[in-house]
């Protein structure tokens, strides 16, 4: 199975997606959408919207999902089992409110570029 991931590199939505992954042990391509220009429009070209995280497999576009409909698609699609096991992330929802200000704090010294 091959996955391509769409991702930010600091996001609730992301990192739900990445736990979802590490929990099914699955391989996937990390594709940063923040920092590079052209992954971003790959992912717009291929998805037909702006919106991320979106994960590609085997060339089927999941568009703007969160690790939770991740999951559920690659269960339902028999390309994974069910797990019991925690992600250790929220899979179905965002950043706090907490987070956003520790990410702030965090990324004052380096800047992020957003597209």
């Amino acid at each position: 199975m091959k996955i391509k991931a769409y991702l930010k590199p600091q996001c609730g939505w992301s990192m739900g997606v990445r736990a979802i992954f590490q929990k099914h042990d699955l391989e996937y391509e990390d594709i940063d959408v923040i920092n590079d220009a052209e992954n971003y429009a790959e992912m717009v070209r291929k998805s037909g919207q702006p919106l991320s995280p979106c994960v590609e497999i085997d060339g089927i576009m999941l568009a703007d999902v969160s690790g939770e409909e991740v999951e559920a698609y690659l269960i339902s699609n028999n390309l994974a089992g069910a797990k019991d096991a925690d992600a250790g992330v929220p899979t179905d929802r965002g950043c706090s409110d907490e987070e956003h200000e520790k990410m702030r704090q965090d990324e004052e010294s380096k800047p992020i570029r957003f597209f």
